[in-house]
């Protein structure tokens, strides 16, 4: 398997290199050069497999044979050790509880793999001590930062928009120190995104520090999010095993994009799913394009459900190319992909509504995916529907009980890092206030 830029002006790369390259040289993503589908053989083996049987073998067809197939498993044994059920909310509507990992989000999911996956290639190839630079809305640098926490030959540098992540959120990483460095960025998630994207351009500062990126545009975090979509589909009642029987649709709530693209990467390869919902809060941008035609990127607004605060995806742009074999993608994307915004207002009264209804306690991020899956489900007319739970409520104490009227039991994860000291570097949004802190630290 080797690994193709998005801008289509990169010649193809193995798996170790897209893997340490982050963004490819000409400012593309990277993406699988193939995707081959599944039959109906291999969908009724994974139906009975655990999350690591899918895992190890949906891992051996996306990142093809660079990690030898009994390494790979005994990887996604160390990476996944944590449950990942499906629980039924109401009748037809199941959410996948994406939360139980180390840092209750389920980034963790990905990054635990990528962080096993760059150690073993960058073992491989004998590289000097690679910092991996993560930009975070919320719970992007938490699971980074622990998946990378003490591992030889990496540094990780956790850029945060100062003010804009939860107190929960950002002690997960701020507690860390060790080789997991904490920037505080007088700014919004776009400002730390850019800046991220300035230090990966600069090829003065990567000759003297290689550097990788963590956030979605890896290959390596994007793919091991397509594991889960077949896991929930195994553990549903009566997982179809094409998509011609009663409509199943996931929704995901969506902020820079890869857990979407992942769900959509999962049914190119064969998941019998009939629709995707990109559920947004106000940053709606890719709602707003699957509305009009229309792709306008623009600053990011503040929202209780900050971690999906993106007003510029990366990931729009694996999406397009997932789409563009044969011309404008727009009216095929539109056949596998709904989008629905919701505003605060709204998604504080359904987590309200469905804690009185059913005693289950949404986070704000998965009210949202809730809103998106049940307006779907009502325009299509009925069918199954997942919505993915990305982060658990306790990382949003002070919505939650806004918004329910009750604190949600505090997860030991939590407890660990409430008392412990907090190592941050403030900066400016300046490129070389960044480039200061990458090459001699705080």
């Amino acid at each position: 398997m080797r690994f193709l830029s998005t801008a289509g002006r990169t010649s193809p790369v193995t798996l170790g290199e897209a893997l340490l390259e982050g963004p490819a040289p000409d400012g593309g993503l990277f993406v699988p050069e193939r995707l081959e589908p599944l039959n109906a053989a291999d969908l009724a083996t994974l139906e009975s497999l655990p999350l690591t049987g899918i895992a190890a073998i949906l891992g051996n067809r996306l990142f093809g044979s660079a990690v030898p197939g009994g390494e790979f498993a005994d990887l996604i044994e160390d990476a996944l050790d944590f449950p990942i059920p499906l629980a039924t909310i109401e009748p037809g509507i199941h959410c996948l509880e994406l939360f139980h990992g180390p840092t209750l989000a389920f980034k963790d999911v990905a990054s635990r793999v990528m962080a096993r996956l760059m150690a073993r290639f960058a073992t491989v190839a004998g590289d000097a001590e690679t910092t991996v630079i993560v930009a975070t809305s919320g719970d992007t640098g938490s699971a980074v930062a622990h998946a990378f926490s003490g591992v030889p030959g990496f540094r990780v540098c956790v850029l945060y928009p100062d003010g804009l992540v939860t107190e929960a959120q950002r002690r997960l990483f701020t507690t860390l120190g060790g080789n997991v460095t904490a920037v505080a960025v007088e700014g919004t998630f776009d400002d730390c995104q850019s800046l991220a994207r300035d230090a990966f351009a600069d090829g003065e500062l990567r000759e003297q520090r290689p550097l990788a990126s963590a956030n979605s545009i890896n290959i390596g975090r994007l793919l091991p999010q397509v594991f889960y979509y077949f896991h929930a589909w195994a553990q549903l009642p009566s997982p179809p095993l094409d998509d011609a029987g009663e409509p199943l649709v996931f929704s995901t709530p969506s902020g820079n994009f890869g857990n979407l693209t992942a769900g959509l990467v999962a049914k190119r390869i064969g998941l019998p799913v009939s629709r995707f919902v990109a559920a947004t809060n106000a940053n709606d941008v890719v709602p707003a394009y699957l509305r009009s035609g229309d792709y306008l990127p623009r600053g990011s607004v503040a929202t209780i459900s900050n971690a999906m605060d993106v007003g510029n995806p990366s990931n729009f742009a694996r999406i397009v190319h997932l789409y563009s074999s044969a011309g404008e993608p727009l009216e095929r994307i539109r056949r596998d992909l709904s989008g629905r915004a919701f505003d605060d207002q709204a998604t504080r009264r359904a987590m309200r509504d469905v804690h009185d209804r059913t005693g289950y306690l949404l986070d704000p991020h998965t009210a949202v995916g809730y809103l998106g899956l049940k307006a779907e489900l009502e325009a299509q007319g009925g069918g199954t529907g997942v919505v993915l739970a990305t982060a658990h409520p306790a990382k949003f104490t002070e919505t939650v009980q806004a918004a329910v009227g009750i604190d949600p039991p505090t997860p030991p994860a939590l407890e660990r890092t409430a008392h412990l000291p907090e190592r941050i570097i403030e900066i400016p949004a300046a490129y070389a206030a960044l480039r200061d802190v990458l090459l001699h630290g705080g």
